[in-house]
Order: C-alpha cells, then sequence, then structure tokens
C-alpha cells in the first residue's frame, strides 16, 4: 500500500509539470524577409511559414506570432523574452554563443546588388577608360612620329619630286599626308617617294610603323582590360573602398567587417537598403542572394537594380530557439530534418522559385 501511495503521489506531482509543458505558448518572433517570410496585410505566407506551422502542428505546439524589427527580435532571443526566432538566421559561432540553432533547413550565398548603368553612364565610363593616360603618351608618340618622317619624306622630296611634295611650306603637309597614311598602311599611293633616300625613309617607317602600331594597339587594348577589371563592380573586393550597404547585425555584415570593408551602411530592413540603392546612396546592397532576388523581381520600383553574378559567405539558415529550451531545440530539429527529407519541401522551394545548393 505504501508503494501504491508513493506512486500516486509522485503522479499527482507529475500531472501539473506534464501538462505545463503541453500547454506553454511558445512566442515566435518574425519579421519579414521574403521569399522566406512574406507579408501582406494579415497573411503570411513563405518557406518558413510553412516549415514551422508543418513542424509545430507534428509536435503538437501551442504558439503565438510575434511581429518584430530584426535587431529587436535576436535582443528577445538571447535574452529570453521570446523563446524562438523562425527567420531565415545565418548559422555562425557569435551567434550560438547567444542562442540555440536548429538544423539548417537551407543553404544559399550572399550576392551583390547595384544600380544598372544608364546608357549614356556606359558610354561615359568608356570614354574614360579609353582616353587614359597610356593612350595618351601612346597618341603623342604616334603624332610624332608622323610629323619627324613627314618633315624626312618632304626634305628628300621636295626637289626632285615637287608634284607630290611641294617645295613650300604648303609641301610640309604633303609629308604628314604621306607619312599619315604610310605608318597607317592605308597607302593611298597618291604621295610617293622616288629619291634613294625618301625610299629609305619610306621603308624605315613602314616596318617601324608596322611594329609601333602592332605594339600600341596590345598596350590600349591591355589597359582598357586592366582598367575595366580594377574598376568593374563585377567583383566582390571590388567595392572595398566603396560605399556599401547591408542588413545590420546580419550574417552579411559580419563578413564585411571581417573582410575589411571601410564604408558600410546597415540597415533595419531589405527595401530600405535597396532604395537607397536606387538613389545613389550606396554603390551596391550586398546580403542573401535569394531574398535580394526576389525583392527585385517583385517590386517594379527597383527594376533599375541588377545582381551581379557574384557569390560569396555560404550561409546556412535555421531557427533560432532560446537557450532555456535546448531540449526544445533538439525535438525541433529532428522534425525539420523528416520535414526537409520530403518531396513535399521540393515542391514549396520550387513554388518560390528556389533550389537549395
Amino acid at each position: 500500500m505504501k508503494k501504491i501511495a508513493l506512486i500516486i503521489i509522485i503522479s499527482l506531482f507529475n500531472l501539473p509539470l506534464s501538462g505545463q509543458t503541453q500547454q506553454d505558448t511558445l512566442l515566435v518572433g518574425y519579421t519579414t524577409a521574403p521569399p522566406f517570410i512574406v507579408q501582406e496585410g494579415e497573411l503570411l505566407e513563405g518557406i518558413n511559414i510553412w516549415l514551422w506551422q508543418r513542424t509545430a502542428a507534428d509536435l503538437n505546439l501551442n504558439y503565438k506570432l510575434v511581429p518584430m524589427g530584426f535587431r529587436d527580435m535576436l535582443d528577445a532571443l538571447k535574452t529570453g523574452e521570446i523563446d524562438v526566432s523562425i527567420n531565415p538566421l545565418t548559422v555562425t559561432s557569435e551567434r550560438s554563443k547567444a542562442f540555440e540553432f536548429t538544423n539548417s533547413y537551407y543553404a544559399a550565398h550572399s550576392t551583390i546588388a547595384i544600380s544598372e548603368a544608364t546608357t549614356l553612364e556606359k558610354l561615359i565610363g568608356f570614354l574614360k577608360q579609353f582616353f587614359n593616360q597610356d593612350f595618351l603618351k601612346g597618341l603623342f608618340v604616334l603624332l610624332f612620329i608622323i610629323f619627324w618622317f613627314g618633315m624626312l619624306g618632304w626634305y628628300f622630296e621636295r626637289k626632285e619630286n615637287p608634284e607630290h611634295f611641294r617645295n613650300s611650306g604648303s609641301g610640309i603637309w604633303d609629308g604628314m599626308w604621306w607619312s599619315a597614311v604610310t605608318l597607317t598602311t592605308v597607302g593611298y599611293g597618291d604621295k610617293a617617294p622616288k629619291t634613294k633616300m625618301g625610299k629609305i625613309t619610306a621603308l624605315v617607317l613602314m616596318f617601324g610603323g608596322l611594329l609601333f602600331i602592332s605594339g600600341l594597339t596590345a598596350s590600349i587594348a591591355s589597359s582598357l582590360t586592366v582598367n575595366q577589371l580594377s574598376s568593374s563592380p563585377d567583383g566582390f573586393m571590388a567595392f572595398k573602398e566603396r560605399k556599401v550597404g547591408t542588413i545590420e547585425n546580419s550574417g552579411a555584415m559580419e563578413y564585411l567587417n571581417k573582410h575589411f570593408f571601410k564604408d558600410i551602411s546597415g540597415y533595419s530592413g531589405v527595401v530600405p537598403g535597396l532604395q537607397d540603392l536606387k538613389n545613389g546612396n550606396v554603390t551596391a546592397f550586398m546580403y542573401d542572394e535569394p531574398i535580394l532576388k526576389y525583392r527585385i523581381q517583385e517590386d517594379a520600383e527597383l527594376s533599375n537594380l541588377q545582381i551581379l553574378p557574384v557569390k560569396f559567405d555560404v550561409q546556412f539558415y535555421a531557427f533560432g530557439i532560446a537557450k532555456q529550451h535546448a531540449e526544445l531545440e533538439k525535438v525541433i530539429s529532428q522534425q525539420i530534418l523528416s520535414i526537409t527529407e520530403t518531396q513535399e519541401w521540393e515542391v514549396v522551394l520550387n513554388e518560390f522559385g528556389l533550389t537549395d545548393i
């Protein structure tokens, strides 16, 4: 009888605890991050909304969704004011010290959005690259060669070949014209040397000019290529000295700081950052590729923005769980793993135009 009474007493003590665990309402923080969390009025949808609702239903979890700013959500998760964050949080070592992460359910890269240049801006940029210091030096040398050999040709031909090289001040122009067409291998034939020294001068000009023009062309092409690469926005490090934007307290901002970007503007959301990019307040906006692509595709006002074919800093997304719910994290992680292995998960990703890497 004593054993039975003891079992009953223990059961009575355990019942409230068990019942409380099942009846507790989890506070679940979120902020919009299309296509993962999309909010239109009172309607919430998106990949993370579907995944959380499916997970909560399978585990019979009671919860209340709490809309928050991104920074406030992270702070609340660290202090335990909320129990779960269902945003696509990038798993980082610093964050893992403050709260728990579930198993990752999606992986993506960060990328770069820029404002597409107009036709006039592209033309001005090309002209700036073309008329550089190396080009001007080459042009000066070319003009000097034309002038020097033109004077020599006129000097040797002016007396014995006056029909082609007039024996007057006007003959200097004849020499310049002959030198230019000979150097550029055009060779109209309207003017030709007849004297021995004139022909020797022509030979030196033709062969020397051939080598010089080839070298000058290669030099200009190389210079244009180098300048284009150094000023091109197609590379990640090309923006290191420029003013760029990203989401504050995000994995992208942490990555940029680690790579010594000097001028970073932090934004509370993607839309304000892209608007500043459109208005020219920043030269680039760097953040998670699927979120940037979705925003630009869905918002007609951002149609002049483009995503560069640049990928860096792979991001592993997971839900955040407050430290006091470590056991809950294990249960949710296991359920997320089960769901993401199904064909249904692939269908959901495809509906929002995403594929996992």
